[in-house]
């Protein structure tokens, strides 16, 4: 079996503090592939420094939504910038979280770095990894404004079946996570059988969102077969074709 986790965090403390352990596991589990994603300056270097260390894992930078306070368009481009570093493989994680952000001031101002890493990753040939929490279709409009010219993921995918062909038009490949193995996740289950094989990919987001049976519990890439596992079973495929056809679409997002 080959595997790629498409966002991982290992530069976050969680999973950093005992990173040779966390990616012993994770290849005995048949990871072959990493991607680490920053989410400010300082993850964003971190994650290029992992990679350094490891020649299968890769990283993407750029700026969260949420880790914009204090963030001007000279420190946006100095870590834009490290994207000409020879293990970058994408732009992210950029996007829109309304969840704690209720300032409409404040939400333009993401919407506006948005934007400004879109055509950053456009202009120097880059896939981007997008998060979208409770921001949807204001994530949609801008992307349908500023499309992504080189591809992108939808990362942690929450849009409902019928925007699935949104995305798709958009060519870009829809992520899922840990929430679609909840016993409770009615929408991502119906997402994951619903999504073209051709267009899925596959991720952690760990230390975050830990698969069932593992709530709770600190997340790591090595828990991707868990992900995987529920996937198969919803589509009623065998994990094998399953896992051959999604590590494809995953060196084709990055161009690993």
């Amino acid at each position: 079996m080959k595997l790629i986790d498409t966002h991982c965090h290992l530069n976050d403390q969680a999973l950093y503090q005992d990173l040779d352990n966390v990616i012993s596991r994770a290849l005995q589990t048949g990871i072959e592939k990493m991607v680490v994603i920053g989410w400010n300056k300082e993850s964003s270097e971190t994650a290029i420094k992992i990679a350094e260390q490891y020649p299968f894992i890769y990283a993407c930078v750029g700026f969260h939504p949420e880790n914009l306070d204090g963030v001007n368009e000279k420190t946006l481009y100095e870590v834009l910038n490290l994207s000409k570093h020879p293990k970058v493989v994408g732009i992210g994680e950029i996007g829109l979280d309304y969840h704690w952000e209720k300032d409409p001031a404040k939400r333009e101002i993401q919407k506006e770095f948005f934007i400004k890493q879109i055509e950053y990753a456009n202009e120097h040939g880059f896939p981007i990894s997008i998060h979208s929490r409770e921001a949807f279709q204001d994530t949609l409009e801008i992307l349908k404004n500023h499309r992504p010219q080189h591809s992108g993921v939808m990362h942690c995918y929450s849009g409902s079946v019928e925007n699935i062909k949104d995305i798709i038009n958009l060519n870009l490949y829809i992520g899922l996570d840990g929430p679609v193995t909840f016993r409770n996740a009615k929408t991502p289950k119906e997402v994951a059988a619903e999504i073209p094989l051709e267009r899925l990919v596959l991720e952690t987001d760990c230390p975050y969102l830990s698969p069932h049976p593992l709530r709770g519990t600190v997340n790591e890439p090595a828990n991707l077969i868990l992900i995987a596992d529920e996937i198969a079973n919803i589509r009623e495929m065998s994990k094998k074709h399953l896992l051959e056809v999604v590590y494809d679409n995953s060196c084709k997002l990055f161009n690993l």
